[in-house]
């Protein structure tokens, strides 16, 4: 804290201690303000400028300083200057000196508690953004709240001061109208618990519901514009309570949700059951890895002690094996599955006609109508191709297409340092092929600290991946049967021929063909949404890639809970989705994963925190297995063992990082975690070992001193 700050502190400190060393306290109770109202009125009689002016200024002081006595100078001011200047006087006093208060909190105490507290202040900002006049004119209106404490803690808020002083000028103003009021009849006040009867106090409350129940009559006159272009068409009854549009990891899970919970789903998919992670992504690219792990852990045979293990690779039996896995898997996302769990699952393409209407256009070229109370748009996303010159020329595959290969590439060129770029060019690589991979940005995996980019591009080049950092794509051409993709390095082109090109850099959301042009419904990079999942309509929610703001298989799942539960019991009750703990992992060798906040983002972010590590290559499981290579990074808030965020690198890193988002995710700390016993040996340790590096660092130095003498005098 700078010394300004502490200065102000100790100022406001002093000032608190001198009214009550004073015991000027006893000028604002409600008995010396009875026994001075005269000679108060014949003050103000002979001096009333001075008068109005100093009772001014106190009043904003004691309001300013949070001082107890409001309560009584409210009441004095009805006494003395009746109901109309009194309230005048009262009002504008209260709001200048609560707007102090807060300015002062803000402050002093702003940054000190941003720092400890960043991430959760965060969503509270996000909600003060939002609703926060409404909030605040709510507590405002009703007298139960104590307004210093809604002063200063609104100075931890990013709520505008202009906003702040407005709304407590009018929130504040009925309570400080009963209060003027009842000072005019001071004589028949016997104490203050006597102005605020219980049908009083009642009023208060429906008052401090009234802007709540204006913003609900606000949404529902907007949901009404909404719809009013449809509202002829609005079934009186309905044939589903939901219906789901996409049966990938968000819609299978919406519609099982649903089902349990009794409803009556319909679950449309226009291709394949399980959507992309059981055909495209997680499942058939962690076959793909396992294989050519196996493959490495066989070049390298040696290590474990194996000289000259020999083997032949059969590319074709190996993308088989994947196909298999696949397969293997189907009948846990399947149609028959679904249907026994209660689901009506059509396959054809869906298309929403209104609110409250989807029609399905079957393989056969038949049409269903269905009428339905709730739409769940669950379409997925799909691989971005780059419109690169020449790119259809000399064609290019996809994380989508990739798995029709039966021949091992050659030469293949990699587009994009991503988790599903790094992951693939790593694997080919293993199983032979000669990978170079191209990224434009100057390091792979950017999103990670840079000492994780670092790990990961010296892991690929260990695999023999040419990892190119800082080389744009400009086009593609074909001389003859030779391909080559043309780059920008650094000012100078370069040309890389290949057999085959393999584009990921990214995945862009379905959007288009599903009807929401038709209504309207605002899209950018995926479907706009509010926090519950709703969007314009809101009884048409997204979920998934489609809503963002995550492209990962268990956040699709994630969200697919709140779109069940806000589309089938809204408005009666509905959730907020929560992002608060979302873990993911980059399945390279050393694996990568991570939870909450890392290095690179807390400094981005300016959130204090402090930083433990823990080196696998120290433990003993990962030494014995030769996988000694990695770290557990643990961020946590300064002083304390609250978790921020963590990043593991090594063997299993997905598998152990579970620990961790589970602490996360229920509040507990480093020293849970290190006071749980751990199986020996197992990998798992180093999340153990982590939490003691960290206990180490705050062990009570004094304390072990006086513990040290103890232990001497015992031995004496």
């Amino acid at each position: 804290m700078n010394p300004r700050k502490i200065g102000l502190l100790l100022l406001v400190a002093l000032l608190v201690a001198a009214f009550f060393a004073l015991d000027l306290g006893r000028f604002f109770s409600l008995a010396y303000v009875k026994g001075a109202q005269d000679q108060f009125a014949a003050l103000y009689a002979r001096h009333p400028a001075a008068v109005l002016g100093g009772y001014f200024a106190v009043y904003v002081a004691v309001t300013a300083l949070s001082l107890p006595g409001a309560a009584i100078m409210t009441l004095a001011g009805g006494a003395v200057f009746g109901l109309a200047v009194g309230t005048v006087l009262v009002s504008f006093a209260s709001s200048i000196g609560a707007t102090l208060a807060m300015l002062v909190a803000r402050y002093v105490l702003r940054d000190s508690v941003q720092a400890r507290f960043g991430a959760r202040l965060a969503d509270i900002d996000k909600g003060i953004e939002r609703e926060g006049a409404f909030y605040l004119f709510t507590l405002r209106l009703v007298p139960l709240f104590p307004f210093f404490v809604i002063n200063l803690l609104m100075g931890l808020t990013k709520m505008k001061a202009a906003t702040f002083y407005w709304v407590s000028q009018l929130g504040m103003l009925a309570g400080t109208l009963v209060y003027v009021n009842a000072g005019t009849q001071l004589a028949r006040i016997d104490s203050l618990q006597g102005i605020l009867s219980p049908g009083l106090l009642v009023t208060f409350v429906l008052l401090g519901l009234f802007p709540l129940i204006a913003r609900k009559a606000v949404d529902a006159v907007k949901a009404r514009r909404v719809y009013a272009r449809w509202a002829h068409r609005k079934p009186k009854t309905c044939d589903r309570n939901m219906v789901v549009i996409g049966a990938g990891a968000a819609g299978l899970v919406t519609a099982y949700i649903a089902a349990a919970v009794k409803a009556k789903v319909t679950l449309v998919e226009s291709h394949k059951m399980g959507g992309d992670c059981l055909n495209y992504g997680c499942v058939p690219s962690k076959a793909l890895i396992r294989t050519a792990t196996l493959a490495r852990q066989m070049r390298h045979s040696a290590d474990y002690g194996i000289a000259d293990a020999e083997f032949r690779l059969d590319f074709a039996q190996v993308m088989e094996r994947v196909a298999a896995i696949v397969h293997a898997i189907e009948p846990h996302d399947s149609v028959e599955r679904y249907t026994a769990l209660g689901v009506d699952v059509q396959i054809g393409h869906a298309r929403i006609v209104d609110p409250w209407h989807v029609q399905i256009t079957h393989d056969d070229g038949g049409t269903q109508l269905l009428s339905t109370r709730c739409i769940v748009i669950a379409t997925g996303a799909r691989p971005f191709v780059p419109p690169l010159p020449g790119i259809e020329e000399v064609g290019c595959l996809t994380s989508d297409t990739l798995w029709d290969l039966r021949e091992l590439p050659a030469r293949l060129v990699v587009l994009g340092g991503g988790p599903i770029g790094c992951e693939l060019a790593q694997a080919f690589a293993r199983l032979g092929s000669q990978v170079t991979q191209v990224e434009m940005a100057p390091r792979i995996l950017s999103r990670e600290d840079v000492e994780v980019s670092a790990c990961a591009q010296a892991a690929l080049e260990a695999d023999g991946v040419a990892v190119l950092t800082g080389h744009q794509a400009l086009r593609c051409e074909k001389v003859g049967d030779e391909k080559f993709i043309v780059v920008d390095a650094g000012g100078q082109e370069k040309r890389l021929a290949f057999d085959v090109l393999l584009c990921a850099v990214g995945r862009v959301a379905r959007l288009s063909g599903f009807g929401l042009e038709e209504l309207g419904i605002p899209v950018q990079r995926t479907v706009v949404t509010d926090e519950y999942l709703q969007t314009i309509f809101p009884n048409i929610l997204a979920a998934g890639d489609v809503a963002g703001p995550y492209q990962f298989t268990h956040t699709a799942a994630h969200q697919a809970w709140y779109a069940a539960v806000n589309g089938l019991f809204a408005p009666f009750r509905k959730f907020k989705a929560d992002y608060s703990v979302i873990p993911w992992c980059t399945f390279i060798d050393p694996e990568v994963a991570r939870v909450g906040l890392n290095e690179q983002e807390a400094r981005e972010q300016g959130v204090a925190c402090e930083i433990t590590r823990y080196g696998i290559d120290e433990l003993d499981r990962a030494i014995a297995d030769s996988a000694a290579h990695g770290w557990v990074k643990v961020l946590t808030a300064p002083g304390k063992d609250r978790i921020l965020g963590v990043t593991i690198v090594g063997a299993h890193a997905g598998d152990l990082l579970a620990e961790f988002v589970l602490a996360m995710k229920h509040g507990l700390g480093l020293n849970k975690i290190l006071g749980t016993i751990h199986t020996y040996p197992t990998l798992a340790e180093a999340n153990k070992y982590a939490a003691g590096n960290w206990k180490r660092a705050h062990q009570p130095l004094a304390l072990l001193r006086w513990v040290e003498r103890f232990h001497a005098w015992r031995r004496a």
